[in-house]
């Protein structure tokens, strides 16, 4: 399959997020913002100037949950950020990258070591997969992951899917009840690209965006094996979020690297046979009611 060039014009697309009532959201990591693109193809700015948001969900008070520099919360009203989790860098969290939520409302957010886009003078440094529960509190449930970046889970919410892009690899953790986390186990290697955003349909297939040369999404089923590969015009494919009012439209983004314009990177669309599962809206207390990390 080849998706179609919707809408470009932007230097790296990231963070999509399907809202029923907006159309998709979406970030520039590079030059800041995060968009909507509507039903009728218009595109207005939701939330202008942050930099770096590498990650996106819907959270139920009516805004969303960003990363960056930190992991806050930004309300579509127009009123104060909220900080859930902030940066650390004595202890080697510089910030945070891609994120999703389990079946019940809890934010999983992968936490950078050094920042794979901006220049800090760190050099690559790994960092740690944290979850935030519902009563606000935060805490580590995986280490060691060289570049985080997609996660989501498979339709019975006991597996999570995690790409790690400096390993090339989407690993996977089985999920206890509590929201903690098995051992990381090696799931799919696509062998082109390297794995970015990643999203689950409700038939339980993965779809993987490929980054650096990967030129489109990789489609693999429970067992890690390739279905499909849906092709893009960019190199870089960065993400990939399923939307629509069947949830059958997928939309892949991509970043400018590759293409002769650092403002190169568009939303594709492609109608895909198989629905996209439901992404939880975020239900973890804001803070202001005793929220805590450790």
């Amino acid at each position: 399959m080849k998706a179609d060039l919707i809408c470009q014009g932007y230097g790296l697309i990231e963070g999509p997020v399907w809202d029923p009532t907006r159309g998709l959201l979406f970030s520039d990591v590079l030059h800041g913002g995060v968009f909507c693109l509507d039903a009728d193809g218009a595109v207005t700015t939701v939330f202008e100037h942050r930099r770096g948001i590498g990650g996106m969900c819907l959270h139920a008070a009516g805004g969303l949950v960003v990363s960056g520099r930190n992991l806050a919360y930004k309300p579509f009203d127009g009123g104060d950020s909220l900080t859930l989790l902030d940066r650390d860098p004595d202890r080697g969290r510089v910030g945070f990258n891609d994120l999703t939520t389990d079946p019940v409302g809890r934010i999983y957010a992968g936490s950078l070591g050094s920042s794979p886009v901006f220049e800090d003078g760190l050099g690559p440094r790994a960092g740690d997969l944290w979850l935030v529960d519902l009563d606000g509190s935060a805490r580590v449930v995986a280490e060691d992951v060289l570049l985080t970046n997609g996660l989501a889970f498979a339709p019975d919410g006991r597996t999570l899917y995690h790409a790690d892009s400096r390993r090339g690899t989407v690993f996977c953790y089985a999920v206890a009840s509590d929201g903690t986390l098995g051992p990381k186990t090696p799931f799919v290697d696509p062998g082109r690209g390297v794995p970015d955003g990643l999203v689950v349909s409700v038939d339980g297939t993965l779809w993987v965006a490929l980054a650096f040369g990967g030129h489109g999404v990789g489609v693999y089923g429970a067992d890690g094996s390739e279905l499909d590969f849906i092709e893009i015009a960019a190199p870089m494919c960065t993400s990939a979020c399923f939307g629509g009012a069947d949830l059958r439209d997928l939309y892949i983004v991509s970043g400018s690297d590759g293409t002769d314009s650092d403002r190169g990177g568009g939303i594709h669309r492609v109608r895909t046979a198989v629905a996209g599962l439901p992404v939880a809206t975020a239900q973890v207390a804001l803070p202001g009611a005793g929220t805590r990390a450790r």
